[in-house]
């Protein structure tokens, strides 16, 4: 298993895996529109990912992560946006250690945390997260309004 902090030089496994990630969120397939959204995050430094290999060196799963900031913690904060592992590949330690790679990188961020949401019925990563030690927020509920 090798996990790589990537770069624009590999946007093409970074495509391929969240496309299949996407589809997994009930999305569309659209690898172009992925390419420019994920090309955009990359040049711009807008987001860290990791992408765990395989064996033979194929992709197998990424993380994709944003830097924030919290008001009430005075601190920097990495948001573990997206996790995604191939299917074939899951129960193996790769979410684990991409998991992990976000950890070790808020550290080196001068992060204060790591905070990440999941769907209401994903179950065996809700008990990946508490294993790991992320705690389920009992306080506080989470709103969106679309804006288009």
């Amino acid at each position: 298993m090798n996990i790589k902090n990537i770069s624009i030089k590999e946007l093409d496994d970074l495509v391929e895996l969240f496309d299949q990630y996407m589809v997994f969120y009930k999305q569309p397939s659209a690898p172009d529109k992925y390419r420019k959204y994920l090309n955009k995050r990359l040049i711009n430094n807008e987001a860290s990912v990791f992408i765990a290999y395989g064996l033979d060196n194929e992709p197998v799963g990424f993380v994709l992560n944003y830097h924030t900031f919290s008001s009430v913690s005075l601190g920097k904060v990495l948001v573990l946006n997206d996790l995604f592992v191939l299917p074939s590949h899951r129960k193996q330690g790769f979410a684990n250690s991409l998991i992990n790679n976000a950890i070790l990188l808020a550290k080196k961020t001068g992060s204060v945390r790591v905070d990440l949401g999941t769907a209401k019925d994903n179950f065996s990563a809700q008990a990946l997260y508490e294993k790991i030690g992320f705690v389920k927020d009992t306080e506080y509920f989470s709103y969106s309004i679309a804006v288009e």
